[in-house]
């Protein structure tokens, strides 16, 4: 054995000593509580008939055929962009094959050495992973706490960027968004906001509902949940979007989206504004499980406060969240484990996503089951 294979298997033996194990699972026939397809898009008929429209109706390739700035840039992609940014409220866009390039390419370009980032400490992989790209100085606050977030910001160096989440991708809470907005201003930071897990159950995001989007500098948007599809726009003004097709490597050195792809953006999020039906039959849904979701007096686990479709019951070990989820799945409910190290150490729990899909009875079931497993265990 090679010492590079010695090593992959002593760090694969540490997950598995640790029970934190990743595995592949296919899809299965379990009623379900764990995809990010908020409001049904990915398997809406009404959403396939219209891409198949699309497709057939314009003259496409198989493929793109290389990077957006050698042979893989469309019209169509500019229009589309240009009408994303309307939907949105915002001066400009630009695609990304997904979410996580698309916080990689503005993180690793914009922020220069004597810059600061400051992120929320629970912010999304892909975001850290950017801001430790960038030669800039990198803090975190406590999760959702102004003061911290305020202490950070009075000892930033250069061009300071705030990084936060508008609904957080493992807790499904939301930030103060306006406060931070305001706190940004007062120190001159530029406020970065992920929307991926806002847009749907709050329509256009969260930013666009309080009316902030010409105050907030960045935005992401993804298509792969709420929307049903695949890929990612960051929004903010033409200068940023100039900025990133010269120095977003994750843009430039990347071979553009086909034209199916795009085509499914377009038509989803054309959907979108008529999915009011579907958006209040997801509220209706988290507003049930809230009602009914109980633990026992006595219990040693607790609820995440949260008012969007992601709820989570903690229970902090990697053993009890595997063997509840386990349990779940048997009883035909697809919950599963969140571990850490993808949460902090004791911060292992079931995530629960609500969908417009779900129905009543199976809201009804999923929480009589978490009440029996959290009081008889």
């Amino acid at each position: 054995m090679t010492s590079a294979e010695n090593y992959i298997k002593n760090r694969l033996a540490e997950r598995q000593q640790a029970g934190s194990y990743r595995i592949l699972k296919p899809e299965n026939s379990l009623i379900d509580f764990c995809s990010n397809d908020y409001l049904g898009f990915s398997h809406s008929s009404a959403l396939k008939s219209k891409i198949d429209e699309e497709i057939n109706s314009q003259a496409n390739l198989n493929g793109s055929t290389g990077s957006r700035l050698i042979s893989g840039n469309l019209a169509y992609t500019e229009t589309l962009e240009q009408e994303i940014a309307a939907l949105f409220k915002s001066e400009a866009g630009l695609l990304f094959n997904s979410g996580y390039d698309a916080n990689l390419g503005l993180l690793s370009a914009l922020p220069q050495r004597g810059d600061t980032i400051i992120t929320d400490e629970l912010i999304h992989a892909s975001i850290i992973d950017g801001a430790r790209l960038s030669y800039a100085n990198r803090y975190t606050f406590k999760h959702n706490d102004l003061d911290s977030l305020e202490a950070k910001l009075q000892h930033a160096k250069g061009t300071c960027y705030v990084v936060i989440e508008s609904v957080y991708s493992m807790d499904g809470d939301t930030p103060p968004i306006g406060e931070i907005l305001a706190l940004t201003e007062q120190y001159g930071a530029d406020l970065i906001v992920d929307e991926a897990h806002a847009v749907g159950l709050y329509s256009t995001g969260i930013v666009t509902q309080l009316g902030l989007q010409d105050r907030v500098f960045a935005r992401t948007i993804t298509f792969g949940k709420a929307l049903g599809c695949h890929g990612a726009v960051m929004l903010g003004s033409n200068l940023l979007r100039q900025y990133l097709i010269n120095f977003a490597r994750s843009f430039i050195y990347t071979t553009a989206a086909p034209f199916h792809q795009l085509a499914s953006i377009k038509m989803a999020c054309g959907l979108l504004v008529q999915s009011t039906a579907e958006i209040e039959q997801l509220n209706q849904n988290i507003s049930l499980f809230k009602q009914q979701v109980k633990l026992s007096a006595n219990s040693p686990y607790s609820l995440i406060n949260s008012d969007s479709a992601i709820q989570c019951v903690l229970l902090k070990s990697n053993e009890k969240a595997t063997e509840v989820a386990a349990h779940l799945q048997k009883k035909g409910f697809d919950v599963r484990a969140i571990l850490s190290p993808t949460v902090p150490l004791g911060g292992e729990r079931v995530r629960i996503c609500l969908h417009a899909y779900n129905t009543a009875n199976e809201v009804s079931l999923l929480t009589d089951e978490i009440y029996k497993l959290t009081n008889d265990k």
